[in-house]
């Protein structure tokens, strides 16, 4: 059974990813790695889009139409169907992800570190300032990983997108923000890959000139899909994906049944 970490590097437009990630783009050059567009489903902002990953089902059916949706989801998740079928689940990230799968309104003293095995994630470890660090972010995921042992293991920093709305997608600040994550990404990922992990590594949404999103223009809505592992066909790949198949393909990498509501997109990819 294949464990999967999905790394979601919130705000990160694609052409940033492909310009200012070495690391990432090394992998794709030397066939490590295989590399496509994702087309973010609509409102671009961020709470619909983590529903929208996780749960594969657009805005309109699920309801978490806006970032003031401060509510459970009423749709079943990846986290859900882990622990339906047995597999540890675990997440470091934003406390809108506790919000939506944990329990609602986030307890910013109860809720930071969550541990229970009836919960859909497992093991948690939540921030709620924008401001957190990535490197802290990355540091706790590596300790859940190392600690509890997940099959699916979430990660979610948020300095790309705090420093876009901060300074715009087209200023240094921004795209060095990106390299900062990919040189985290550089530390990491290479143990992952040799222990085996399936990874992908996306964004949610995108940021326009504006320092903004949630509009339907290409700075706010297209977004990178790295995918690693010998399930994929390494390199560039020159299509663009819709994200409501993250899901779903997250679901069949870990070789468990999506939800009835999650329609699979194809993907050129080995599978077996």
């Amino acid at each position: 059974m294949s464990k999967v970490i999905m790394v979601v590097l919130d705000g990160l437009k694609y052409d940033v990813a492909v310009s200012s990630m070495g690391f990432m783009y090394h992998l794709i050059e030397k066939e490590k790695a295989a590399l496509y567009k994702v087309k973010s489903e609509m409102p671009s902002l961020s709470r619909p889009l983590y529903e929208v990953l996780l749960t594969g089902t657009p805005a309109w059916m699920n309801g978490i139409t806006s970032n003031q949706t401060v509510r459970l989801s009423r749709q079943k998740s990846i986290f859900h169907i882990c622990r339906e079928h047995g597999l540890r689940t675990a997440a470091a990230a934003y406390f809108w992800v506790s919000e939506l799968y944990q329990r609602a309104p986030f307890d910013y003293l109860m809720d930071r570190e969550q541990h229970d095995e009836s919960k859909p994630i497992q093991h948690g470890k939540f921030y709620f300032d924008d401001t957190y660090p990535d490197s802290h972010l990355f540091a706790d995921a590596e300790y859940l990983r190392r600690t509890y042992d997940p099959h699916f293991l979430y990660i979610h920093p948020m300095n790309i997108d705090d420093t876009g709305h901060k300074f715009t997608c087209d200023s240094a600040q921004y795209r060095n923000r990106a390299m900062a994550a990919d040189n985290m990404l550089s530390l990491l990922v290479p143990n992952w890959m040799t222990e085996g992990y399936e990874i992908i590594v996306t964004a949610d949404h995108g940021m326009n000139r504006d320092g903004n999103h949630g509009g339907s223009g290409d700075d706010e809505r297209d977004v990178p899909l790295f995918c690693i592992g010998n399930r994929f066909e390494p390199g560039f790949h020159d299509v663009v994906i819709a994200q409501l198949g993250m899901a779903p393909l997250v679901c069949e990498m870990l070789g468990v049944p999506p939800s009835d509501v999650m329609v699979p997109v194809p993907i050129k990819h080995n599978f077996k």
